[in-house]
């Protein structure tokens, strides 16, 4: 079990350690979210997260029938994505307390990455999403 929450602690969340997958995400969207190079992100499935504290201090943003971004509403950190059709979440790396045992393994949208930002790792690189 991992626990995670936003920058002035009124959302705590607990996620199972056991994504499904994780990345490093390279586009604009991403960079403009976070106010960082990329963004770290951790795929697993929806009932395997579970806000501990601060329900309602959750702020849904980009609602749409697939899904949601979560963020606090008083920090506005971002934490959690709730996507394909509210099934999965992607959860913010950063936000967590712990290291996940499974570690980001590659890097997507590097066709777009911050010209002002090397990727110095070995780990496979995708112009866009991998095939």
């Amino acid at each position: 079990m991992l626990n995670g929450g936003c920058y002035c602690g009124a959302v705590r969340f607990e996620v199972d350690d056991a994504f499904l997958y994780a990345f490093y995400c390279h586009c604009s969207r991403c960079r403009r979210r976070t106010g960082a190079a990329c963004a770290a992100i951790g795929g697993i499935e929806i009932d395997k997260v579970r806000i501990a504290e601060g329900r309602d201090q959750l702020l849904k943003v980009d609602e749409s029938e697939d899904g949601y971004r979560c963020l606090c509403k008083r920090c506005f950190s971002p934490m959690v994505d709730v996507i394909r059709e509210h099934r999965f979440a992607h959860v913010q790396l950063g936000t967590l307390s712990g290291a996940p045992a499974r570690r980001p393994d590659h890097h997507i949208y590097v066709g777009s990455k911050a010209a002002w930002h090397s990727i110095t790792d070995a780990l496979p690189q995708f112009e866009e999403l991998p095939p």
